[in-house]
């Protein structure tokens, strides 16, 4: 049976046979003539009407013939249709080629993205801004990365540090890829390395050019001690460190002062600046330790002041400190471009390795008493104990010494050398009780202390994470006494918030007494000397 060529030709379409009749009948015979005779070769006729029909098959096999030698007959060498086409081809697999190294390279980014997510929520670290630079796995990655010099890395080993802490493997990285950054981490995690070790890399070597980077503290003690540690990490170069000290000050001109890195107190730089003619406006590299503390009313100008006669347009500004508050992330921003933030565990909490207690001593007498019964029944040197004035620490190194107790007292009433030396004895095992007020609760580093004893009340939270911080330090367990009275009660609540979220365990009805807003409290006590009014000094 013939098979109708319309049915899939033409399916779908109806077609009108009788119209295109001539056409239908030549294109069966065409079919039947190629069925015949595959190759195209026509037999000889042996009919009239056959002749006729191999006539009319000549014509398309010559066409055919002709299309055939066209299309093998190109002139060698030039080719219209060939370069066209292979324009394009090599065109796509270009474009294909790049979305593959693109796809790549984004897949590759994600990967990195998780692998420092995992990273930081295992150190705790939490970041914000854009593009935060991942943290570091260790030390040797600051020479694989960063191409850090070696006379750092072998600086950083033997002052005992085999792998970075928290608050180092995130604001290591952030500084030396040139982002500003502010960062609040625990006492005793290590800012002062985090801060000098990328200074030390970017600096590279030491210049004539002037001040070069500008580390600022609230107190004298502390820019001695970051001095000393400045000295530590860039020993085997030739970095010129300098503390802003009272001598240094006199120098009537500070204009060609040779230093790379500077460190001072506000008041005294601003003195050198205002009038001693000292030109920070290539400094690099600003730092501000303890930022809260530099923050607050009484140094806010001389903040101001400084960080506008850095001018260097390139500069870099950061900021460390132990508590955070919310105004000073406010004004760290208004001086800040595009900077990170860093802050490792929870922020304004104290440092978990701290055993921490609150203990009612009722009055001033109690409190001396419980002091005297726990000295006798274990004395653990060495010990820190913070009083809320010069005047009170006076009075309690008095009642010690009675008592035979190796002590030495540390107050703003003392000169420049006896501050040292109380400091310097201390850290010799001169003495084993060292009394002093606030001025040194500030990033002064200790090592060893085991215990510390708030006698009065802390008048801040952050001033009591910053007193009991001297203890427990790099890692170290240490243990937290704070006495407090009927006066302290109304304020027991916000220190029992900050040893709750450091892992302490609190009475419950502590926890239910309601939350007064801090107000320095620093209530007028009576005096500590058991000693008759008329016989007291």
């Amino acid at each position: 049976m013939e098979r109708d060529p319309s049915s899939f030709l033409f399916a779908g379409i109806q077609f009108n046979r009788k119209k295109f009749a001539g056409d239908f009948a030549r294109f069966r015979d065409k079919k039947e003539r190629d069925d015949d005779d595959p190759v195209g070769s026509s037999s000889p006729p042996e009919t009239a009407g056959a002749v006729e029909r191999g006539e009319a098959a000549a014509a398309p096999a010559k066409k055919r013939k002709r299309k055939a030698v066209s299309g093998s007959g190109a002139v060698e060498g030039f080719s219209v249709f060939n370069s066209s086409k292979s324009a394009p081809d090599s065109v796509v697999e270009q474009e294909e080629r790049d979305e593959d190294g693109h796809l790549r390279e984004r897949k590759e980014m994600y990967r990195q993205m998780e692998r420092d997510a995992i990273l930081r929520k295992k150190h705790s670290i939490h970041v914000s801004g854009s593009n935060v630079p991942s943290p570091l796995q260790d030390f040797a990655e600051l020479r694989t990365r960063f191409k850090c010099k070696s006379y750092l890395l072998r600086n950083i080993a033997e002052l005992g540090f085999k792998e970075p802490t928290p608050i180092q493997r995130q604001a290591i990285p952030v500084l030396v890829s040139g982002r500003e950054c502010f960062a609040c981490a625990p006492t005793g995690s290590g800012k002062t390395l985090a801060f000098v070790c990328p200074m030390l890399m970017k600096l590279k070597h030491a210049s004539k050019e002037g001040i070069r980077a500008v580390i600022l503290c609230p107190t004298k003690e502390l820019a001695a001690q970051t001095t000393r540690e400045c000295r530590k990490l860039a020993r085997g170069n030739k970095f010129r460190i300098k503390l802003m000290t009272k001598a240094l000050v006199t120098n009537p001109d500070l204009s060609k002062l040779r230093c790379d890195i500077l460190i001072s107190t506000p008041l005294r730089l601003r003195l050198a600046i205002k009038k001693k003619k000292m030109n920070l406006s290539r400094v690099e590299y600003l730092v501000l330790d303890e930022s809260d503390k530099l923050f607050e009313l009484g140094l806010v100008k001389e903040i101001d002041f400084v960080v506008k006669a850095c001018s260097n347009p390139s500069i870099v500004r950061s900021l460390f400190s132990a508590t955070l508050p919310d105004y000073v992330e406010e004004l760290a921003r208004t001086i800040m471009h595009d900077a990170v933030r860093v802050i490792v565990g929870r922020k304004n909490t104290a440092s978990e390795s701290i055993k921490q207690k609150l203990v009612f001593a009722g009055s001033e007498e109690g409190k001396l008493l419980a002091l005297r019964q726990s000295f006798a029944e274990s004395l653990n040197p060495p010990v820190l104990i913070f009083v809320q004035s010069k005047e009170r620490a006076k009075e309690l190194y008095g009642e010690l010494a009675l008592d035979n107790i190796r002590a030495s007292v540390i107050h703003s009433d003392l000169s420049q050398i006896q501050r040292e030396n109380a400091v310097d004895d201390f850290r010799a095992g001169k003495t084993w009780v060292l009394i002093a007020t606030d001025v040194i609760a500030r990033g002064m580093d200790f090592k060893g202390v085991n215990f510390v004893i708030n006698y009065d009340f802390p008048d801040s939270a952050a001033a009591y994470i910053h007193r009991i911080g001297r203890s427990g330090r790099a890692g170290r367990s240490g243990e937290a006494v704070t006495f407090y009275t009927e006066d302290d009660i109304p304020y027991l609540r916000n220190i029992a918030n900050v040893m709750t979220a450091s892992g302490c365990e609190v009475p419950s009805w502590i926890t239910a007494l309601p939350k007064k807003r801090w107000k320095k409290h620093r209530p007028k006590r009576e005096s500590i000397s058991t000693k008759p009014k008329d016989e007291r000094a």
